[in-house]
């Protein structure tokens, strides 16, 4: 019996088990992949899969698209999990797809969590899918090129798939009450669309998660006419207590992300941490916060701490690599470093001056010096000419103010002017002294 007759003729399964699609034209989502003259698709459509990894967060759909895979190419799978598995069980593996080859069968090699092959293991697997015995089909949630053997990775296409939009996991739920044989139709169960979308949020992008937790609500449903209806209070129990939340275009949602950002901005920290609980737990997308943290990094942070934007966008590929649960710690890391960090809006404010100045300025034009040349007529012009190349001048800083960048006939206005916090007092220091060094070359000193 494979995993597709298992999961739909074993009703004690978890939905989501049960739930897995057949065929890649029930496959929710990574239409990057698996759309029309897709590279998937095309796979699936002329029956010659390739050796690939599959890369992205949990309950995107990796493995179940590998059993696609096998299922509609006719191919034999053998499915085994690189935590679990030894050299012993690869080769064992490795024997079957032998005998397969016998009846002119090919065999796909699903293996889960790739990225923790060791050394052993990969040297045993390397020939046989290198000779076309084994189609390696991998699964990680890491970089692989950063985990996965570069020998056995130059041997495997990688595919990255996304975390499944809120719309795509709400399809997901709907097709799992509506389906008599393997989900929840029988029941005939009554969702709103609010609830769907609540559960949706919840998950984050996981269907699998999703499935869990509509199994879970589906046990607080209560009776409606022929069938039973499922309240949004039952989520309560089920999404933290906190099923009391909003929708994103509710005013809630939003004074939750401007308490967020003014608690940071405030620098505090345990404040930032509890209006990012309230919002996640309400349902509220963890990406939302992610990006106002993101932002604050430059407006609300900037060159203080030049740290901050960096960690912000490790925070942001850290969720979407772990997936909701462990993500949501990086968001908190992320979250109290800011907080905690030291503030300057220099940057905010240099740049809304600088697009103000340049919109009073329209006919600007860059200075023949610092013009390219790549051209005998544009040098002929005097593009390029005397320019002064700062890595050959006294302190790598080509100084006085006839070399300032500046457009000719446009008057002078500093945009950026650095506070004397954290970092940003060093640039202070930096930009007095080069101010001095400028004077000294007006002057026709030094």
């Amino acid at each position: 019996m494979d995993l597709f007759q298992q999961a739909s003729s074993d009703q004690n399964a978890p939905l989501a088990w049960r739930m897995r699609p057949r065929r890649l034209a029930d496959y929710v989502g990574q239409q990057a992949l698996v759309g029309p003259d897709k590279p998937v698709r095309r796979m699936v459509e002329t029956g010659a899969v390739r050796s690939m990894i599959l890369w992205g967060p949990p309950g995107t759909g990796k493995t179940t698209l590998a059993e696609i895979l096998a299922e509609e190419s006719g191919a034999h799978l053998e499915r085994l999990s690189a935590v679990m598995a030894g050299v012993k069980d690869i080769r064992e593996a490795v024997d079957r797809a032998r005998v397969a080859q016998g009846q002119d069968k090919g065999t796909l090699l699903f293996l889960d969590e790739i990225h923790r092959l060791n050394k052993s293991q990969q040297d045993a697997l390397l020939p046989h899918v290198e000779s076309g015995l084994l189609t390696l089909i991998g699964a990680t949630t890491e970089n692989p090129s950063f985990e996965v053997n570069s020998a056995l990775l130059s041997r495997a296409r990688v595919h990255v798939l996304k975390a499944l939009t809120d719309d795509d996991v709400v399809e997901v739920l709907r097709r799992a009450l509506a389906d008599e044989t393997r989900g929840l139709g029988a029941r005939r169960i009554a969702v709103d669309d609010e609830v769907l979308n609540l559960l949706a949020r919840a998950a984050a992008g996981d269907a699998r998660r999703a499935l869990g937790l509509l199994e879970t609500a589906c046990d607080f449903t209560e009776p409606e006419g022929t069938g039973e209806r499922l309240p949004r209070e039952a989520l309560e129990d089920i999404i933290g207590h906190q099923a009391s939340a909003f929708d994103k275009q509710g005013d809630h949602y939003y004074d939750l992300l401007s308490a967020i950002h003014k608690s940071v901005r405030s620098s505090r920290p345990d404040a930032a941490l509890l209006y990012i609980a309230r919002f996640m737990q309400g349902g509220g997308d963890p990406l939302d916060v992610i990006r106002r943290l993101t932002a604050i990094a430059s407006e609300d942070v900037g060159n203080a701490d030049p740290r901050a934007l960096p960690l912000a966008m490790a925070a942001w590929d850290a969720y979407l690599r772990l997936g909701d649960y462990e993500g949501q710690r990086a968001i908190a890391h992320a979250a109290i470093h800011l907080s905690v960090a030291p503030k300057s809006n220099a940057i905010d404010q240099a740049w809304k001056r600088a697009k103000q100045f340049v919109t009073a300025q329209p006919r600007l034009e860059v200075p023949t010096y610092l013009r390219n040349a790549p051209t005998q007529l544009m040098e002929s012009l005097g593009h390029g000419e005397g320019y002064r190349y700062a890595h050959n001048e006294p302190n790598g800083y080509p100084a006085g103010s006839q070399h300032d960048c500046w457009p000719d006939d446009v008057p002078f206005e500093r945009f950026f002017e650095p506070s004397e916090y954290g970092q940003e007092k060093r640039f202070q220091q930096m930009q007095a002294w080069r101010a001095s060094l400028d004077d000294a070359a007006d002057r026709g000193e030094g």
